[in-house]
């Protein structure tokens, strides 16, 4: 077999690349290492909420298997821990395929992602998270893989050189966005299926909090998981971390069963309060309405009187925020509601 050049990386197509598979195998995230993957569900029956994204993936992945076809590739877009990862895994389980993952940061050369889609087997899926931070070169090797399962690849150096196009198996691609608009036109076009996963309600939390407590043999009633699940911000990977420090500070005051009291008693000791804010989300609306004095404040300003950076606030503070209704977007930047100063307990008058 010949050697392989790609961006002057050479690698043998059809063996097996360690680099790849330790690329492949890579963490997504610290916070997935962080969440106990015993707390994932493993097939659609186990997953809760998505309601619609869950029936349309039925009907998709049955279709697919009596076809004894691919499943066309999948995107899923939406704020973080909302599921998509899951969903990406159990997609491949209810396929019955293996599923190989990795980042678009982690692949920083198009040979990276040669050697990993020549050591993929036929009907694996391919989970790509944070695809939106690929590399547009890169991008490119990726769409005759997706559209015509055929990867481009340049074979030899200098003058004997030659272009060549090397069959891949047939694959399904999952990508995960939490940015869709960054999302290059041709690349997104590319997919078959999109789905937006949206925040949860606090019900279906509830039932996700009590599936944990159950997996992880925590005591809980009814009320203490409702708790929990009212201050999860609609975010399964909150609620179950909000739960496991609840459960430690229970373990630690000598309480055998979380119910609404220990759980609020819990949760107001780590500074998570009943609308789901923490201590960085409070100090915002106490910059607005108190520093700023309910005036419109420029992002910059903000995020350097909160010492953070403007992107943080942009993408990770801001959006619940906006959801609960404490702080609107204005033209001249950033403004706290009437209902951000109602839950400071701040008497409200009206700027111009």
């Amino acid at each position: 077999m010949a050697e392989v050049f790609i961006e002057g990386i050479a690698f043998d197509a059809m063996s097996q690349n360690n680099s790849a598979k330790r690329t492949v195998a890579a963490e997504l995230t610290e916070d997935d290492l962080a969440l106990d993957r015993s707390l994932r569900p493993k097939l659609l029956s186990d997953y809760m909420g998505q309601t619609r994204v869950k029936e349309s993936l039925e009907v998709l992945i049955k279709a697919s298997l009596e076809r004894h076809d691919t499943l066309d590739h999948i995107l899923f877009s939406g704020p973080p821990g909302l599921g998509k990862t899951t969903l990406a895994t159990v997609v491949a389980n209810e396929l019955g395929s293996a599923i190989r993952t990795t980042s678009g940061p982690a692949i920083e050369r198009t040979g990276d992602l040669a050697a990993i889609l020549t050591n993929l087997e036929e009907g694996d899926v391919l989970f790509i998270d944070e695809i939106h931070r690929m590399n547009r070169m890169i991008e490119e090797v990726l769409y005759s893989a997706m559209e015509d399962y055929v990867l481009d690849i340049v074979v030899g150096k200098g003058p004997a050189a030659r272009s060549i196009r090397l069959d891949i198996p047939h694959f399904t691609l999952i990508g995960a966005t939490t940015r869709t608009g960054l999302l290059s036109g041709p690349l997104r076009d590319r997919f078959g299926i999109a789905y937006r996963l949206q925040y949860y309600t606090p019900e279906e939390l509830g039932l996700i909090v009590m599936r944990s407590a159950s997996i992880l043999s925590v005591p809980i009633t009814e009320s203490g998981a409702v708790e929990i699940a009212r201050r999860g911000r609609g975010t399964p990977r909150l609620a179950n971390r909000l739960l496991k420090r609840v459960r430690d500070w229970a373990q630690v005051n000598g309480k055998d069963t979380i119910d609404k009291d220990v759980a609020a008693e819990a949760l107001e000791f780590f500074e998570v309060d009943e609308l789901g804010l923490d201590t960085i989300d409070n100090r915002i609306l106490e910059l607005l309405c108190k520093q700023f004095c309910g005036r419109p404040v420029g992002l910059t300003t903000l995020a350097s009187a909160l010492s953070e950076e403007p992107d943080t606030v942009e993408d990770v503070y801001e959006p619940y925020l906006m959801q609960q209704g404490l702080l609107v977007r204005t033209p001249k930047g950033r403004q706290a509601t009437h209902s951000a100063f109602e839950h400071l307990g701040l008497s409200f008058h009206e700027k111009e």
